[in-house]
């Protein structure tokens, strides 16, 4: 059963009403309810309650009905954060979960991301690690940083969620015991219930008796008593998602608001000169983009397809330089060692195995193309949309209109695709440059063709991999040399210029996943070299490591080929003192049948990989037939630390893998004149469901510190994928995308 109730239309001076509530049924057979809200509400701190609600915290509040409602500071788009930290809350505080709703936290330093600063610092020694990880958190409160990526949002709120839980729970057992004058230690919370022996009081009744002193009290759950976690249970935002009860950023409708399109010019270094054609002298113009507005979005693209945008590039435009350009720094004597020693040079010997690889730039496609909805009023400008940052949409918008940050509100909606594209501003901002100008609210909405070329990409990269194994079947040396572009300079330079690091920086992370390996090896190097380019790089799924994965991976198993092992022998030899990344290459292999014969044309490949916190190895059994790639199983399997929800640690898995098989068999943007080539996905192909793979996915518990699972699995697809293929051609493919690559 799914009962809604929509809000009324908002009116000239109120917001959308302040949250969005669904009681979601299950189905009969498991009679579960959910509680989801997709629009925040204007409130500050402590958390102002209304409706009757009593706010324990600021995270928990309880409604008069007893229902929980847990405000949660990350993105909802699909990876199933809400869900997991409602588990983990649900499970600490004793609510029952079929009565739990989550909602959009404010913007305010309470919630900011401090578990970015405990992912960041968790490889420095010990002795810095806490001091380094408490300042970090300082600075990001202080800086009010909201952002989801990285794969934090479990793990960076787990412990959050799960102390807020506990506090809301010691005072909820207070009030039980002052009502029953018993002692506190043998009252429990169960199901929305506050017990002792056979006596229940709901939540809404305890409420009513709060002390807050009762707070210092609270202690976590020991491990054993903790029911929810780790189990499978439905997903709070899927139910909506499925009948279209949801509500996305396009679903915004404001009064008196029209409609905008837009159309960008060359990436990067581009400048618009002048707008020619019917209409250009009431085009809206910035300075790489020209905008029209219509009554409908129709309207609105039609009168910007009557315009002639003439347009002009400060510095050469994007173009096929950057593959050379990419191809003579890798040649050259630049660049930087970040990690090992260049002791390498001794042990490769007089004739190391070379390979040279190749991956091009790449496209997120987010199935939701950008889209902002502005209105400015009395000095306050409120936006709403899908956004993984509301500290750098409200620090831009800002910034763009010369305004205090403090007059920004942003409502993030619910995001239909993100994959790190949405951590970036630009929709917010050209909304609001266009409703100035205009003074009107305004929706802008930009078309696919607009979503593929004012995209910010994934970069180009060329590696230079170069090893060589001993007579003892041992890596006896391991180099690598890795130049692409410098993401975090083109990132910064954008959203926050004055920590930007210089276009020519090289560092270790620009090559994550390279600049550590979990092989023992002799001697080891990795040299990342930087190469300038105009095309704005942005975070795109697993980020560095989705291009480095495919460079090690595959360059390890040349080795092994090279030495005549086993490709899975072979890693599992070099994996002493790694337990975790042997426990997971092993349950693949296992899950694989990795050693028995595939069908005739057919092999498997296998690849592992370690990042975000998580180990992940994965299997592909592929071949080529009638001259085409045919992939048909995948199996995977991952270690976490803990699987809050196994079945949502499975979709990311799986998801994350056959994004990387995507991108690994068609994946490229290539530019013509500073334009991307590709303007829809007839110029970018994903694989079609006939095409996708039967695929598995065993979670291997190791009672490791919480990883992240909405990125690890693409880093190992395309290494996986390309291993397979040259098990059973015979021929090694270096260069993606694998479609069209040279052997």
């Amino acid at each position: 059963m799914l009962q809604t109730s929509l809000p009324p239309q908002p009116t000239k001076r109120s917001l959308l009403p302040s949250r969005r509530a669904f009681l979601i049924g299950a189905g009969a057979t498991l009679g579960v309810a959910v509680g989801f809200l997709v629009w925040p509400r204007d409130w500050t701190l402590p958390p102002v309650a209304t409706d009757g609600e009593v706010a324990l915290n600021a995270w928990v509040r309880v409604a008069p009905d007893g229902s929980v409602v847990l405000a949660i500071p990350q993105a909802e788009m699909g990876q199933g954060s809400w869900s997991g930290l409602a588990q983990i809350l649900a499970d600490e505080m004793g609510a029952d979960w079929r009565r739990l709703a989550v909602e959009p936290a404010p913007f305010h330093p309470a919630y900011a991301h401090v578990g970015l600063a405990a992912a960041g610092t968790a490889e420095l020694a010990p002795i810095v690690r806490d001091l380094a990880a408490f300042a970090g958190a300082t600075v990001i409160r202080r800086m009010n940083v909201h952002l989801t990526g990285g794969s934090t949002s479990i793990r960076g709120y787990h412990d959050i969620v799960r102390e807020a839980g506990a506090a809301a729970r010691a005072l909820l057992v207070g009030a039980g015991a002052r009502a029953w004058k018993v002692d506190p230690a043998a009252v429990d919370t169960r199901d929305g219930f506050v017990t002792y022996q056979a006596n229940r009081m709901n939540f809404a009744d305890a409420v009513r008796d709060i002390d807050p002193s009762d707070a210092d009290r609270a202690r976590l759950r020991p491990e054993a008593e903790r029911r929810l976690v780790g189990r499978p249970l439905p997903r709070l935002d899927l139910p909506p998602k499925v009948d279209g009860s949801a509500r996305f950023g396009a679903d915004v409708r404001l009064p008196g608001m029209v409609f905008a399109a837009i159309a960008h010019g060359p990436v990067g270094n581009g400048r618009l000169v002048t707008v020619k054609g019917p209409g250009g002298a009431r085009a809206i113009r910035g300075r790489n983009w020209v905008a029209t507005t219509g009554l409908t979005t129709f309207e609105a693209m039609r009168a910007l397809e009557a315009l002639e945008p003439v347009w002009e590039t400060e510095g050469g435009p994007a173009g096929d330089w950057i593959q050379s350009a990419l191809a003579q720094a890798l040649d050259g004597t630049g660049g930087k060692r970040v990690a090992g020693s260049d002791k390498v040079e001794a042990a490769l010997g007089e004739k190391p195995l070379v390979a040279d690889y190749a991956v091009p730039f790449l496209a997120h496609a987010c199935m939701e193309p950008m889209v902002a909805t502005c209105r400015i009023e009395e000095g306050r400008v409120e936006l709403w949309g899908p956004t993984q940052s509301l500290t750098l949409a409200v620090m831009g918008v800002a910034r763009a209109l010369g305004v205090p940050e403090e007059s920004v509100t942003i409502h993030p909606t619910l995001i239909g695709g993100g994959f790190g594209r949405k951590a970036e501003a630009d929709h917010f901002i050209e909304a609001a440059l266009i409703a100035k100008a205009i003074g009107k609210p305004v929706q802008l909405q930009w078309s696919r063709r607009e979503d593929f070329h004012a995209d910010r990409f994934r970069p180009a990269a060329v590696a230079r991999m170069r090893g060589r194994v001993g007579p003892d079947g041992r890596i006896a040396a391991f180099d690598a040399r890795i130049a692409v572009p410098n993401v975090a300079a083109s990132f910064m330079g954008r959203n926050m210029p004055r920590f930007a690091p210089g276009a020519e920086s090289a560092s270790a992370a620009a090559i994550e996943g390279a600049d550590s390996i979990p092989y023992s090896a002799g001697a080891f190097r990795a040299v990342h070299v930087p190469v300038a380019t105009p095309v704005p790089l942005g975070y795109w799924r697993s980020v560095g490591h989705s291009f480095s994965a495919f460079f090690v991976e595959s360059f390890i198993d040349e080795l092994a080929a090279a030495s005549g092992k086993d490709p899975l022998a072979f890693r599992l030899a070099h994996l002493e003192g790694m337990p975790r990344h042997a426990a997971v290459l092993r349950a693949v292999g296992e899950d694989s049948r990795f050693e028995d014969p595939s069908p005739e044309g057919l092999a498997k490949g296998v690849a592992l990989h370690e990042s975000f916190g998580a180990i992940v190895a994965i299997v592909v059994e592929a071949g080529l037939v009638d001259g085409k790639v045919r992939i048909t199983r995948l199996w995977s399997a991952i270690d976490c630390g803990r699987a809050i929800n196994p079945d949502s640690v499975r979709a990311q898995v799986e998801g994350g893998a056959l994004m990387g098989l995507c991108a690994a068999l068609h994946g490229r943007v290539d530019f013509a004149g500073g334009m991307a080539v590709p303007t829809n996905f007839d110029g970018y192909r994903l694989m079609a469901l006939a095409d996708t793979p039967v695929m598995s996915t065993r979670i291997v518990e190791s009672g490791a510190p919480l990883g992240g699972v909405g990125e690890p699995g693409t880093p190992p697809a395309a290494p996986a994928l390309a291993n397979a293929l040259a098990r059973a051609t015979g021929m090694r493919m270096r260069r993606l995308p694998l479609a069209d690559a040279d052997s």
